[in-house]
């Protein structure tokens, strides 16, 4: 058996949002349909703007959705994967990744969902805009960009302010709401981490005055965290880490050649610094992109690896910081 690394740090308690207000917004669920095999509910989308979407001109394309991946996304949303009887009232909206290029809609997106509703979580799958939407690598210069205008963190953040105004309603506790990523997706979660104090689009209704800030932070293999260094583990200065930054949860394989170790290992060491409760999970072997039950490299006998019991870890650390009972 591979042998598994554990680094843990238990760090100061940090300031938890205290957003209550409510507000409808015109895009309601318009309907939801059980999955008995899950024994949850699953809303249709839900758009996360209810009028017209900031820097809208920067997405082209049709979106398309081929064999799990979602590319040409210009009207994003939100679908919420509800727990059917035990309810805990914590709260995950979940970034799928695909290098802010595409979306790996279904490994980590909806499998990751119904694995959170199985557990009394409800799970929020957002389908954010892509491409070129974040720091990319770009096919002309075949090098890495930052993005015209941050149009995944403006999705982000949206979705998070209108989650926490229809917590209520969705039988949500307001101050568990938390964010989860994959890849690319796990550097938005860093991301709407520390750019939570203002919103990067103009406000546009009373949604924009909540809270966008993450109760907890859940990092899967993140990508873009050493952008925009010049020093060996440096954090991407667009990252500012500080002691209001939420609780994290880091996980990555020792041999990922998608992107690297680094990546996680900068992010640890300035949440470490800062103080910020963190647990930080490290394994021999895994690659990159992996879901639940398997490894979108196709990584022989993947399911048989230490690492393919994760989803264990992130249970029991969601217990421990108290977003779900033990």
């Amino acid at each position: 058996m591979k042998q598994l690394f554990l680094i843990s740090l238990v760090g100061i308690s940090v300031i938890s949002c205290n957003q209550d207000a409510q507000h409808k917004q015109t895009q309601g669920i318009q309907a939801t349909r059980t999955d008995e095999s899950a024994s949850l509910l699953i809303s249709k989308e839900i758009s996360i703007w209810s009028g017209s979407i900031p820097d809208s001109e920067l997405i082209n394309g049709t979106e398309t959705y081929n064999d799990g991946m979602v590319t040409n996304v210009s009207h994003p949303t939100i679908t919420i994967f509800s727990p059917k009887e035990k309810n805990t009232g914590a709260a995950v909206i979940v970034f799928p990744g695909g290098g802010y290029n595409k979306l790996a809609i279904d490994l980590e997106g909806s499998e990751i969902c119904k694995w959170l509703s199985s557990i009394g979580v409800t799970g929020i799958l957002l389908k954010y805009r892509v491409p070129a939407s974040g720091p990319h690598q770009d096919k002309d210069c075949k090098c890495e960009k930052d993005p015209v205008k941050p149009l995944a963190l403006q999705d982000a953040q949206r979705a998070m302010g209108l989650v926490r105004s229809r917590a209520r309603e969705w039988n949500i506790d307001p101050n568990k709401i938390g964010v989860m990523g994959f890849s690319a997706g796990g550097h938005l979660v860093a991301d709407i981490s520390t750019n939570y104090r203002k919103r990067v689009y103009p406000e546009i209704d009373e949604l924009d005055k909540l809270s966008c800030r993450p109760d907890f932070g859940i990092v899967m293999y993140p990508g873009h965290m050493s952008f925009h260094t010049n020093k060996p583990y440096e954090l991407n200065r667009t990252l500012p880490v500080d002691g209001n930054t939420p609780p994290m949860f880091l996980l990555q394989a020792g041999n990922d050649a998608i992107d690297s170790i680094q990546n996680s290992l900068v992010y640890y060491i300035a949440l470490k610094k800062a103080g910020v409760s963190t647990e930080y999970h490290i394994y021999a072997e895994g690659g990159h992109a992996f879901g639940l039950s398997e490894s979108a490299q196709k990584i022989p006998n993947w399911t048989e690896l230490p690492i393919a019991d994760w989803e264990v870890l992130v249970e029991r650390w969601l217990k421990t910081i108290k977003m779900i009972s033990k």
